[in-house]
């Protein structure tokens, strides 16, 4: 069974759109309920689909125990963008951007690590580009994504010896909603579609059994 959140639009809906023509058992969440059910009504009757928001440990917590049986595979789609001079950006924006980045990340893998540690379990975290280079206009960004980036780093190390694995993903500029509330106008003509991406990545996170890719770049070009 595969877990995606953030799936009620862009990457997160291209790869459950892609798990669910394969025949396989997909669950869905995200924060926007009504947005999560039009992608779930285009999916195979047997998906599920639980709205939640990650940044909130409860809400974590009981979608994970209301899952019908441990996942064996975790993408992590969620996040939003915010962009701008630092001077311009409020601080309410800059607390929800670190909340839906960050808190929700520590957050979901917390909650996976304390019930699945010992369990073969894959667990994807999408990032960005911003994670890897600095990029003027988008420092707040920037800050949050590299936050996780030393996060999913640091796991790595906690978790060695665990059959849990984590892969981090780190994509180019995609088309999908993201940029319209992100504060950022953006011509995405040239971007490559969420489809293109997931079928990228998707089959990037084939492994074997004694491998796997750690670390994914998906490049726009």
């Amino acid at each position: 069974m595969i877990l995606i959140t953030g799936a009620s639009s862009g990457l997160g809906a291209a790869l459950a759109r892609h798990y669910d023509q394969d025949g396989q058992a997909v669950v869905i969440t995200g924060r926007n309920r009504e947005r999560l059910r039009r992608v779930a009504d285009g999916l195979s009757a047997g998906t599920q689909a639980k709205a939640a928001e990650l940044t909130d440990p409860v809400q974590v917590g009981d979608l994970l125990d209301g899952l019908p049986r441990p996942p064996k595979t975790v993408i992590h789609c969620a996040g939003s963008g915010y962009f701008g001079p630092l001077e311009s950006q409020t601080p309410d924006a800059i607390r929800a951007l670190l909340d839906n980045n960050v808190t929700s990340t520590i957050l979901l893998i917390q909650a996976l690590v304390q019930r699945y540690k010992e369990q073969q379990l894959k667990l994807v975290v999408v990032m960005s580009t911003a994670a890897q280079v600095a990029k003027a206009g988008e420092s707040t960004y920037c800050a949050a994504k590299w936050a996780v980036r030393g996060f999913i780093e640091s796991m790595r190390l906690e978790l060695k010896g665990s059959p849990m694995k984590l892969i981090a993903v780190y994509p180019g500029g995609m088309a999908t909603e993201f940029w319209e509330t992100s504060g950022k106008p953006q011509d995405t003509s040239g971007f490559m579609s969420a489809d293109e991406a997931a079928t990228m990545l998707k089959q990037a996170l084939q492994s074997s059994e004694h491998g796997y890719i750690s670390d994914i770049g998906i490049s726009r070009g």
